[in-house]
């Protein structure tokens, strides 16, 4: 029991440290002065502006990070987990409701402690800053409308893997395996359908020149798509972006109203013409295949932890759970996780080039320039990382990086 806890809480330490140490070095890069090779991507004023911004949400970041880790350590040590596994147990019987309540009381715990970071996050930081559009019947609203979410669609899926694990034995990670792969494609096919219209509106792009633009730059591309539409991002944030979702008949191209509004034509089309890319390099189905190995290890490695008891005892418990296996699995998980997030960042700068080129490819290299050093600058977006903390935390190259690979 005493060595379980132990590694648990060493690992903590160490992921908590090495993340802090990423974040400094990152941090040591800020400085009041332009580099060279940002000259004319930021003037003086806005560059300043962009380091403040940095610095302030870094700072933020270790306060939180350091609250979190704090709370979890003090949950371990005081073996907390096992106290509430124990206190429901009184009460409950059925595995499925113990570990829906149990999950349950963690995630409302954790929201309540964590609301007040991202309030402050929302109308102090990024007010600040000039990014927040949203008022704050939006703000709680959105919150309530997680929550459902969250119970609708997390507790009835944890229930019914949770019930695969109490009934089927040796193979259950196999089903919980199938039941997860078929949510994940069902939510690729239909998340910008179902999901975003609780928190945000589509409407289809009107005729005119944008629209006749992208129409012609898809046929050109061979890229079948009727379904453009115009989401009102800017009730929240002033940030832009756009994105391409779902397979066959149900392809989406959303466009954020922030980014008709900050772009041209022609650099809508070349970031348009960027996501269409990773369509047809055929990296969104790789990202799926991906995911769904990934989940699929993570199931049969949490087979192995349910019905560990010194585990159990580990968090304070007196018998083996779901609930408790799952908590200390991710813990434990930590090294693994991290090793394969370096490989997926690897693997996903790497698409993003390729998306780059394959825009380049149609003579867009400029317009896509163009268009993403005006998203980066109106972002405040850091254009000069420390390159340990991109390579371990950066899922798309740098500003810089891609301008270079564009210009070649």
């Amino acid at each position: 029991m005493q060595f379980y806890l132990t590694i648990i809480l060493l690992i903590l330490v160490l992921e908590f440290v090495w993340s802090q140490y990423l974040s400094y070095r990152n941090r040591k890069r800020m400085s009041p002065h332009i580099p060279l090779r940002l000259e004319g991507i930021y003037d003086k004023e806005d560059y300043a502006r962009q380091q403040e911004y940095q610095k302030v949400n870094s700072r933020f970041g270790l306060y939180i990070n350091l609250f979190s880790f704090a709370m979890m350590v003090v949950v371990l040590s005081f073996g907390l987990f096992g106290w509430l596994d124990e206190y429901l147990r009184q009460f409950i019987d059925n595995e499925i409701l113990l570990t829906l309540a149990f999950i349950g009381i963690i995630y409302v715990v954790n929201e309540i402690i964590t609301l007040p970071f991202d309030y402050y996050a929302t109308f102090v930081i990024e007010e600040r800053f000039g990014f927040n559009k949203s008022t704050k019947s939006t703000f709680w609203f959105d919150q309530l409308k997680g929550l459902l979410l969250v119970v609708a669609l997390g507790g009835g899926i944890l229930a019914l893997i949770v019930w695969l694990y109490e009934t089927l034995g040796e193979y259950a990670w196999l089903y919980a395996w199938g039941v997860i792969t078929l949510f994940s494609l069902f939510m690729s096919l239909f998340y910008s359908n179902v999901i975003v219209p609780m928190f945000n509106k589509q409407t289809p792009l009107e005729e005119g020149e944008l629209r006749d633009a992208i129409q012609n730059f898809a046929s050109k591309a061979g890229f079948a798509v009727n379904n453009i539409y115009v989401m009102d991002a800017s009730k929240r944030s002033s940030k832009a972006n756009a994105y391409f979702t779902g397979f066959g008949a149900k392809k989406r191209i959303v466009l954020f109203d922030t980014l008709i509004n900050d772009l041209d034509t022609d650099e809508i089309v070349a970031v348009l013409a960027h996501e269409i890319g990773h369509y047809k390099k055929k990296h969104t189905i790789q990202g799926i295949v991906q995911s769904i190995l990934f989940s699929g290890i993570m199931l049969f490695l949490l087979s192995w932890f349910l019905d560990n008891e010194e585990i159990a005892r580990a968090l304070g418990g007196e018998e083996p759970s779901f609930h408790l296996g799952m908590i200390a699995f991710s813990i434990l998980f930590t090294p693994i996780s991290m090793l394969t997030g370096i490989f997926s960042s690897i693997l996903s700068r790497k698409n993003e080039y390729q998306a780059d080129a394959y825009a380049a490819s149609f003579g867009l290299a400029e317009p896509l320039i163009s268009g993403l050093k005006k998203l980066s600058v109106k972002s405040l977006n850091n254009l000069n990382p420390d390159p340990l903390y991109v390579f371990f935390s950066y899922s798309h190259p740098t500003l810089l990086q891609r301008m270079d690979a564009l210009r070649k």
